[in-house]
């Protein structure tokens, strides 16, 4: 009982000095509105501040500076879907042509030159290979717009199909052995 009593006591002698500490700061101000800073606003203010808030002209902020709006918003998703290139998984070593394709991860990009299709696989920034493909008005079934898959052809070649908003194509590759 001793030793409950003087834990008691010192709790409250210890307690005692930081509790007026406290109290001083907020209650010694209650009612004085000008405690943090803040004036008070005037009616007239108030009125005057909605007023100049009504005159200004809203804009759109989603209309990019100094370009003719044209587009979208409903396509402007499909555009921005261009420049996210497809990822196409390797499983095994190809080769086209001198061209070797390692097993990996790659970015493909399909560009036209001169009216021809060619698919572009990309690693790490780096251009691996630049493979020619045939265009196809197929879209091999595909639930998405933009799309690249290993799809088998025979034994010894798969077809790399690749689908994108301007063109489909396909391109036979053969199987490294």
């Amino acid at each position: 009982m001793k030793k409950c009593f003087l834990l008691f006591l010192i709790i409250f002698v210890f307690g005692a000095d930081t509790l007026p500490a406290v109290c001083d700061d907020l209650w010694d101000n209650y009612g004085d509105q000008n405690v943090y800073g803040q004036k008070a606003v005037s009616d007239s203010d108030f009125e005057k501040a909605l007023e100049s808030k009504k005159k200004k002209k809203k804009h759109d902020k989603n209309i990019p500076k100094g370009e003719n709006f044209n587009q979208s918003n409903e396509t402007q998703f499909l555009n921005d879907t261009v420049e996210q290139f497809p990822i196409l998984l390797v499983p095994m070593d190809l080769f086209y042509g001198e061209n070797f394709i390692p097993v990996g991860h790659y970015q493909v990009k399909g560009e036209k030159k001169n009216g021809i299709p060619y698919l572009k696989l990309i690693q790490a920034h780096r251009i691996i290979a630049e493979i020619p493909a045939a265009e196809t008005q197929d879209d091999f079934d595909e639930p998405e717009i933009s799309f690249v898959r290993i799809i088998e052809h025979n034994n010894k070649q798969v077809k790399i199909i690749f689908g994108s908003i301007d063109f489909n194509a396909f391109s036979v590759v053969n199987i490294k052995e």
